[in-house]
């Protein structure tokens, strides 16, 4: 049977409306994409660390895909509703999010149930960088390095006290993962944001705390602070002189705040293959690798393969330290 052309237009329309409702990619849509403005989902509050990387970041994307990338903070439940209205958006590459460690690979272990599948849910586009932290000590205390922190700790009454930005946090992980290493004995002091812990050991209060760097540096360059190892495999590029804990004899011993992009689960690969292009180019930039920096993020440019290999292996290691450290939020 031969169609007319104008049978055939309205055949063509019904096979791809019936593609579309079974939830399969429609190619032209793909071809031409973006053909809209982008919205990014940020599942925290503005003026945060992951709203400022979002933004500069959106900036720069837009600019290499032709189209607006517009933030949409959604925050609320430690970062778990606005990952859930990400995770059930169209898979059709207008709707990201920008994923955070402690949302995408702590909170499934802290939380007896969040509403979506870090895994199952996303699709990895990239990711955008790493937050260091380091351990940092109150001068006065006289420790140096990673085998003086241990001999004090021997010497303290109820164990090492150390500070976080609050519990299950990536800052408390890193602590309870220093002590199923080494069996130092520690007593976990949360704190609601990592600023006041670093203050209370500036000012003597506290002996320790783990903190993002760049929250550190002030107080380390005044003297204020002793910074003993830091948890980055490589070292920190604004602390080339304090060793990682790896250098000070504790194996694989690594854990980072990260930040990167992902679309809901079933985007099309050329879409996604296209948004990683893009961030690629983003992050390789020296301009934004500055801007970043001045965050405490360091850029690292890789695949979506290797981000999502990396979101996995997070997932398993912090289920190992919160099931051994006994951590429960609800």
């Amino acid at each position: 049977m031969t169609l007319r052309p104008a049978s055939l237009r309205r055949h063509l329309l019904g096979a791809t409306i019936a593609l579309a409702a079974c939830g399969l990619p429609v190619a032209h849509a793909q071809g031409d994409y973006p053909n809209k403005p982008i919205r990014l989902i940020v599942p925290f509050a503005t003026a945060g660390v992951t709203d400022t990387s979002a933004r500069i970041v959106a900036e720069k994307l837009g600019q290499q895909l032709g189209q607006s990338v517009v933030v949409d903070n959604k925050p609320g439940a430690a970062g778990n509703i606005g990952t859930q209205l990400a995770a059930q958006a169209q898979p059709d590459g207008y709707t990201l999010l920008l994923g955070y460690d402690g949302t995408l690979v702590i909170n499934p272990n802290l939380y007896a149930k969040v509403p979506f599948d870090s895994v199952k849910d996303f699709a990895p586009i990239g990711k955008i960088g790493d937050a260091t932290l380091l351990i940092v000590a109150n001068p006065k205390l006289g420790v140096s390095t990673m085998a003086e922190l241990q001999q004090y700790a021997k010497t303290v009454s109820g164990g090492l006290s150390y500070g976080s930005a609050g519990t299950g946090s990536t800052t408390h992980l890193a602590g309870e993962m220093l002590h199923q290493r080494t069996g130092i004995p520690m007593t976990h002091v949360p704190y609601k944001g990592g600023g006041q812990a670093v203050a209370d050991v500036v000012g003597g209060t506290l002996p320790v705390t783990f903190s993002a760097v760049t929250g550190a540096i002030p107080f380390i360059k005044g003297g204020q602070l002793k910074a003993v190892a830091v948890t980055s495999r490589q070292r920190a590029p604004a602390l080339p002189d304090v060793p990682t804990f790896i250098e000070a004899g504790l194996k694989d011993f690594e854990i980072n705040s990260w930040v990167g992009l992902l679309a809901p689960a079933r985007t099309p690969k050329p879409v996604l293959d296209k948004l990683n292009a893009a961030l690629q180019k983003v992050l390789t930039a020296p301009e934004m690798r500055d801007r970043l920096a001045a965050l405490g993020i360091v850029a690292m440019p890789g695949t979506a393969d290797a981000f999502g290999r990396e979101i996995v292996r997070d997932l398993e290691k912090n289920k190992a330290i919160v099931k051994a450290a006994n951590i429960q939020l609800d």
